[in-house]
């Protein structure tokens, strides 16, 4: 009686997988559920065709992995090649140059980037004092605060 039931409406069934898997891709966006419900679409073709309900299950299941491990994989690359490969926000300040403009020692002082920004910095060894126009490089970045170690000046 539930398996009448079943291949009676398995079409809804799969109208329901394919919508619960559209909204889960639409939710992820990494292709993975999207293939599922492309799988589910060739079980209810299958099914509309009048093939058992076993079959439409493995033309779905076949058709799926088939997607997952074909199509995939070439789609999340064409994906990716477009991205922009420039640094942005904290990223782009790892590595920045600047320059003191003022004298400190371990406290939070400011220093000019190479950007143009000026940041509250501090040193990142308390050992070493830093002197008003001295050269440092930006290590970390702590908050809204610009950890900073000297340039090493190499004489000829």
């Amino acid at each position: 009686m539930i398996l009448d039931f079943l291949v009676d409406y398995a079409w809804i069934v799969w109208l329901a997988l394919i919508l619960v898997f559209g909204i889960i891709e639409l939710t992820t966006l990494e292709f993975t559920f999207l293939m599922l419900a492309v799988g589910s679409l060739g079980g209810l073709l299958s099914g509309l065709f009048g093939l058992p309900w076993w079959a439409q299950i493995m033309i779905a299941a076949v058709l799926s992995l088939l997607l997952l491990f074909a199509l995939r994989p070439a789609l999340l690359r064409a994906l990716k090649r477009g991205g922009d490969p420039a640094r942005s926000n904290v990223d782009a300040l790892l590595g920045l140059s600047g320059t003191v403009t003022n004298d400190f020692s371990g406290n939070a002082n400011h220093v000019k980037l190479a950007n143009g920004e000026t940041w509250t910095a501090k040193i990142l060894s308390d050992d070493r004092s830093l002197v008003e126009g001295e050269r440092v490089i930006v290590s970390a970045i702590d908050g809204a605060t610009a950890v900073v170690v000297p340039v090493e000046r190499t004489e000829p």
